[in-house]
């Protein structure tokens, strides 16, 4: 997930929840209020709150074009938020919309296996996944040697004792969103801290 997006390309977003009424903490009367939502970014896992102009029909789960702002069609204004600040309703998306997002980007995230590298001298990036430690992490660097993985499937046909790649990638980003005590993160860039 180290590339971003160039100046030609969009920069996309997914809705996770929706605020049709304003958000309950802008002063201003309902009526006055525009409609918001919460969204996480698809090329870097950031986190968004999302002010919709007066024509948008979106959903939970679209996918909305932020950056470059002449092509945005549906959003007025961005900006960072944090995990904390989300909806319950949010957090409960959370889950299926970053599944949405590692399937539709298959091939970036089986790179990931292919491609991670060692952190220190004791401590490999496919450590820090779940359910991976050591013989499972030389598995990985064992069948990597024998050629670049193609799908997730591969990874689990090639791989002895990894059973769901896709499963554990996803558990690892959804612990990198709620955990802000981890000191190495592969996935989410940490968004805006209100200190």
């Amino acid at each position: 997930m180290s590339d971003s997006p160039t100046d030609e390309e969009d920069r996309l977003a997914v809705v996770l929840d929706l605020l049709p009424n304003g958000h309950p903490d802008d002063d201003r009367p309902q009526y006055e209020r525009p409609a918001v939502g919460y969204a996480v970014g698809e090329d870097n896992f950031r986190l968004y709150i999302v002010e919709f102009t007066d024509d948008a029909d979106e959903s939970i789960g679209d996918r909305l074009v932020i950056r470059p702002a002449e092509r945005r069609e549906a959003v007025d204004r961005f900006r960072e938020t944090s995990y904390d600040d989300l909806t319950n309703a949010a957090r409960s998306e959370m889950e299926y919309v970053v599944e949405e997002i590692v399937d539709r980007n298959e091939q970036e995230f089986v790179d990931f296996y292919t491609e991670a590298d060692p952190i220190s001298l004791r401590l490999h990036q496919l450590d820090l996944l779940p359910g991976v430690g050591d013989k499972i992490r030389n598995n990985i660097l064992d069948a990597r040697k024998r050629g670049r993985f193609e799908s997730f499937e591969d990874v689990k046909q090639r791989v002895s004792g990894l059973y769901g790649p896709r499963e554990v990638l996803v558990d690892r980003i959804l612990s990198e969103f709620s955990d802000d005590d981890l000191k190495y993160r592969l996935f989410v860039r940490p968004g805006r801290t209100d200190e």
